[in-house]
């Protein structure tokens, strides 16, 4: 069995460095792709996620292991105007607008306490959302095992096999050896294309931001109208990405550093990524899987990250080298980190010792489930959202056999 290294213990620098690129690994491809999709910079996402990862550590007082990287839920706002409009300013106005929105609300639960949000998130809402954020994200893992199948499986048991049967360190880094050996096979297989890191060797040490063509952002109207609201939907999922950490590090982030500290940091690593031209940004329930299989909870782990990252985003070859790594491949390692949330979310229940004998319980964990996996678009928040509203709605039903004991009494 896995010994659980906590938040606050710190593994030798050789143990570190690959737990530490294990997350790397874990959030670069979505990472990227998020500006790949709206026609921004992948260096500059890179960049972002490592500064901003770094200021959330800090202001949370490096109590909550999250990694922070490129939001999806921007992609549509983005893609207007970076693509269709070729208004970067007003993007980054928006994504500027995303940040100070996650800091006033930071102002406003710093005076009125965030001990509230237990009350309105109890286990019947939070397992059935922490189960459905891993949920969820399978299908985007299924259709990046697609092309070849028989590669993502085979990744996918590989890691499996390590994560019961390794001995040692190589226990808790099976996820970087599951990719290192599906690459090698991939690679047998002729599914690796080399001809991007060729390429990169030209140009090796490059800055991600081009002075030359960088804007500062603007605040638009139209931008603040099609930011401002996804911003919402954001902060509900980084309330079910807590509770997930919560619940697998034994620790409760919500009260201690606090919620308003998670917000302040998320926020102002979106505010920093405006200026430097990258997307908002957003704790990954990707790693929050690496948290899970691992079970080590370390916060240096993620510093390590951040600070990978950074270097990534000015090493062309680096980034080329794990951009060439196939999806399918990518897709067998996803497979199993999301699977872990959810069944993270069912043991929540478990633990809570949830009564679904009772008519409320069993409304609430129905709702969330069916809005969380039937909606396409931010369909955890919307469930969460959901789960949140029949709480404080539905009533608690009567024990009929509690009634009929003080009636006969």
């Amino acid at each position: 069995m896995i010994r659980e290294v906590q938040i606050h213990e710190r593994l030798s620098l050789a143990q570190t460095i690959p737990l530490g690129l294990q997350h790397v690994f874990a959030m670069f491809g979505a990472t990227v792709l998020v500006p790949f999709l709206t026609g921004l910079s992948p260096a500059i996402a890179l960049l972002s996620s490592g500064i901003g990862t770094i200021v959330f550590l800090l202001l949370t007082k490096s109590q909550v292991p999250a990694y922070l990287g490129s939001s999806f839920a921007y992609i549509a706002s983005l893609t207007y105007f970076v693509k269709d409009q070729n208004n970067l300013a007003a993007a980054m106005g928006g994504a500027l607008t995303i940040g100070i929105i996650y800091v006033l609300l930071f102002a406003l639960m710093s005076y009125f306490g965030s001990s509230w949000v237990h009350k309105i998130v109890p286990p019947v809402v939070a397992g059935p959302v922490v189960a459905i954020i891993g949920l969820s994200l399978t299908p985007v893992a299924a259709d990046m095992s697609a092309n070849n199948w028989y590669i993502a499986i085979f990744t996918l048991a590989v890691t499996a096999f390590l994560s019961i049967y390794a001995k040692g360190f190589l226990k808790i880094i099976p996820i970087l050896t599951g990719i290192v050996v599906g690459y090698i096979v991939a690679a047998f297989a002729g599914l690796v294309d080399f001809t991007g890191v060729t390429a990169s060797l030209n140009d090796i040490i490059a800055s991600p931001v081009n002075f030359d063509t960088w804007q500062a952002p603007a605040l638009d109207k139209a931008a603040l109208f099609m930011f401002a609201p996804l911003a919402f939907v954001t902060i509900i999922e980084d309330l079910g990405h807590m509770i997930v950490l919560g619940n697998i590090t034994h620790s409760d982030p919500i009260e201690k550093p606090g919620f308003n500290r998670v917000l302040l940091g998320n926020g102002l690593a979106t505010g920093i990524a405006s200026f430097l031209g990258g997307p908002p940004v957003t704790t990954y329930g990707e790693n929050i899987g690496v948290l899970a299989v691992t079970r080590v909870y370390s916060t240096f782990n993620i510093w390590v990250a951040a600070f990978i990252a950074i270097i990534l985003s000015f090493v062309n070859p680096l980034q080329a080298l794990i951009m060439s790594i196939p999806t399918a491949v990518m897709g067998g390692v996803s497979l199993y980190l999301f699977g872990m949330i959810g069944v993270t979310g069912l043991r929540t229940l478990i633990e809570a010792r949830v009564d679904f004998s009772k008519n409320k319980n069993l409304i609430i964990a129905s709702v969330i489930f069916a809005v969380g996996i039937g909606v396409s678009s931010h369909g955890v928040a919307y469930a969460t959202l959901a789960g949140i509203i029949l709480n404080l709605v539905l009533r608690e039903e009567k024990d009929e056999a509690a009634e009929n004991k003080k009636e006969i009494a």
